[in-house]
């Protein structure tokens, strides 16, 4: 079984996350910040907004909302947030570090006013304290269309693996 789980600040993740369940025939899992974040948390053109603070300091972990997924039917979680500062949003390493992906894949996907995933895939793997077997990840247009999804999950070969 496979688990979509996502980060969406203003919705264009989510988007991209329920196309990618669909695809997959996957279930979703929404990442939800314990104190939602406002226009102004996430305004990167002010270096004391919330986001910035966070993404500033590599040992935040904003809180979650509610509790962690139980993993334990799903072989593959793909993990899908926005781009900030050329990397994932701090919550994904809180989410990371909640749960036991013991022997799972990890997908992550990410979208972008035009950044690129820059050291993500990497950051996110040091910040999995289970032994985890991280795909490449793949920055996608949060209004991919079906097809183009379904072209993106046959080259990972997921049922091979």
């Amino acid at each position: 079984m496979m688990l979509v789980a996502y980060f969406s600040a203003s919705g264009e993740t989510a988007r991209l996350a329920q196309t990618i369940a669909q695809a997959a025939g996957a279930d979703l899992y929404e990442i939800r910040p314990e104190t939602p974040y406002t226009a102004a948390d996430l305004n990167w053109h002010d270096d004391q907004s919330r986001s910035s603070v966070e993404m500033k300091d590599p040992a935040c972990r904003p809180a979650i909302a509610g509790e962690a997924p139980d993993l334990t039917d799903y072989d593959t979680v793909f993990v899908g947030f926005p781009i900030w500062w050329y990397q994932a949003p701090r919550i994904i390493e809180t989410f990371l570090a909640s749960a036991d992906f013991s022997g799972k894949r990890v997908v992550p996907f990410a979208t972008s006013g035009g950044s690129g995933m820059g050291r993500t895939q990497e950051i996110l793997q040091k910040s999995c304290p289970t032994q985890a077997v991280f795909l490449p990840g793949r920055r996608l247009s949060s209004t991919a269309n079906l097809g183009a999804i379904r072209n993106w999950l046959n080259t990972l070969e997921l049922n091979n693996k």
